[in-house]
C-alpha cells in the first residue's frame, strides 16, 4: 500500500484518492464494479482501487450492504 513516507509523496499515496472514491458512491451507494467504472481514470488500476476500498473499510468510512452495494457511512 502506498502511504506517504520519505520516498512516496502525499500526492502519489492512496490518501488523496479517498475522497474521489467516497464522492463516487454518492448518497445512494453503488456496487464495487459501478464504483470502479466511475473512478478507473483516477486510480492506477484495480489493485490500487481494492487497496483504497480496504483502507476505507478499515477506517469505517464505507460498508457493504447485503445486496452487495457499497455505501458511504456518515457518522456524527
Amino acid at each position: 500500500m502506498k502511504f506517504p513516507n520519505k520516498v512516496v509523496s502525499y500526492k502519489k499515496s492512496v490518501l488523496p484518492k479517498f475522497p474521489i472514491l467516497l464522492n463516487s458512491l454518492g448518497n445512494e451507494g453503488k456496487t464495487p464494479i459501478e464504483c470502479y467504472e466511475k473512478v478507473k481514470s483516477k486510480v492506477d488500476g484495480i489493485a490500487e482501487f481494492t487497496k483504497i476500498l480496504d483502507c476505507l473499510f478499515a477506517l469505517g468510512k464505507i460498508e457493504m450492504l447485503d445486496e452487495g452495494v457499497l455505501v458511504h457511512v456518515k457518522r456524527d
